[in-house]
C-alpha cells in the first residue's frame, strides 16, 4: 500500500481557489487528509457523509443559539468535505454517485444550517427579520445551483447551432460551467479549461468574472455594435491583479458560493448575533452582483454569436 507524502496531498489542491479556501481551509485540510488516506480505508463518500454529519450537527447547534459551537462544526463539516476530494484525486476512487452525493449533501447542509440559524434568533428575540435572512440564504444558495447548469446548456446551444450552421468552432470554453461531469474519474478537466479547478466539486467550475476572456468581442466588433472602445487600463489592471492572484491559487472574484457560507455561518456567528444579519446582506448583495455580471457575460457570448430565437431553439435551451 502506498504511503503519501504532504507533497502529494498538495498536489491535489485546486490550481486556483476562493481565497478563504486558500489561507483558512486548505492548510487545515491538507495536514487532515495525510492521515486519513494513509491510515484509513474511507472512501471519499464516507467522508462526504462524515461531512454532512457535521453540517447537521452545526444546524442543530444554530437552532439552539449555540452560535459558537454551530459556527465550529460548520468549519469542520466544510474541511471535510475538502478533504473528501483530495482523498478522491490521491488515491484515484472518485465515483459518479460521489459527485451527487456531494452536490445535494451541500445544498442540504447549507438550507439546514440557514433555517436553524433562523429559527433560533426567532425563537430567541421574536424578530421576523432572522426568518426572511434563512429564506434569503436559502435561496440565494439553491438560485446559484440552478443558473450554473442552466448557463452551461445556453453555451452548449450556442455552440450546437453554429455547428450545425457549418461556422467555425468556437474552441474551447474557459468559462464553461460544468457540475454534471465534474466528478468523474475519467474526466480531466485541467486539461481543457485552465480556469477549471477541482473535478470533485461543484464550486470548482464557478467561472472567473476578471480571467481573460476570449469571447470578448474585439475592437472594431464593438464599434459596429456601437459600443466604444474598451477601457485598455482597466482591464490591464485586472490583468495584473488577476496573474498576481494566480501565484498565489487565489481565484479574483471576492466573494463566491464558499465566501458567502463562510461569511454567514461561520464570521457572522463567531462575531454574535448583531453579525448575522449585516454580513449575511452583504455578502449575499457581493454574490447576487457577482451572479449578475456572469449572466452579463452570457448575455454579450450569445449576442456576439447569434443564438437563434427560433421556438425549437427556446425550447432546446429553457426545456
Amino acid at each position: 500500500m502506498r504511503t503519501y507524502s504532504l507533497d502529494d496531498v498538495h498536489e491535489t489542491r485546486k490550481r486556483r481557489d476562493s481565497w478563504w479556501t486558500v489561507y483558512f481551509v486548505d492548510p487545515v485540510a491538507c495536514r487532515v487528509t495525510l492521515p486519513v488516506a494513509n491510515h484509513t480505508r474511507l472512501t471519499p463518500n464516507a467522508l462526504t457523509v462524515i461531512s454532512l454529519v457535521l453540517g447537521l450537527v452545526s444546524a442543530a447547534c444554530f437552532a439552539t443559539n449555540q452560535l459558537i459551537a454551530g459556527a465550529c462544526f460548520f468549519y469542520l463539516s466544510f474541511m471535510i468535505d475538502c478533504v473528501d476530494g483530495k482523498v478522491a484525486r490521491l488515491k484515484g476512487t472518485g465515483t459518479a454517485f460521489g459527485l451527487w452525493l456531494d452536490y445535494v449533501g451541500d445544498r442540504v447542509r447549507v438550507v439546514l444550517c440557514a433555517g436553524g440559524l433562523a429559527y433560533g434568533q426567532y425563537t430567541l428575540t421574536g424578530d421576523v427579520s432572522f426568518v426572511v435572512l434563512g429564506a434569503a440564504v436559502a435561496v440565494l444558495d439553491l438560485f446559484r445551483y440552478v443558473n450554473a447548469p442552466q448557463m452551461k446548456r445556453v453555451r452548449e446551444a450556442v455552440r450546437e447551432e453554429r455547428q450545425e450552421s457549418g461556422l467555425e468552432p468556437l474552441g474551447p470554453d474557459p468559462l464553461a460551467v460544468d457540475v454534471l461531469t465534474a466528478d468523474s474519474p475519467a474526466a480531466d478537466p485541467l486539461a481543457a479549461d485552465p480556469f477549471a479547478a477541482d473535478p470533485f466539486r461543484a464550486d470548482a467550475y464557478r467561472p472567473d468574472p476578471f480571467s481573460v476572456d476570449p469571447l470578448e468581442p474585439p475592437e472594431r466588433e464593438r464599434e459596429r455594435m456601437g459600443r466604444g472602445p474598451r477601457p485598455r487600463a482597466f482591464f490591464r489592471f485586472f490583468k495584473r491583479l488577476n496573474r498576481f492572484l494566480a501565484r498565489h491559487r487565489v481565484r479574483s472574484h471576492l466573494v463566491s458560493g464558499i465566501e458567502f457560507h463562510a461569511a454567514v455561518f461561520v464570521i457572522a456567528p463567531l462575531a454574535g448575533a448583531w453579525a448575522l444579519i449585516p454580513l449575511a446582506a452583504m455578502s449575499g448583495a457581493l454574490l447576487l452582483a457577482n451572479e449578475v455580471f456572469l449572466i452579463y457575460r452570457l448575455w454579450l457570448f450569445t449576442r456576439r454569436h447569434g443564438v437563434s430565437s427560433s421556438q425549437e431553439s427556446r425550447e432546446h435551451v429553457l426545456v
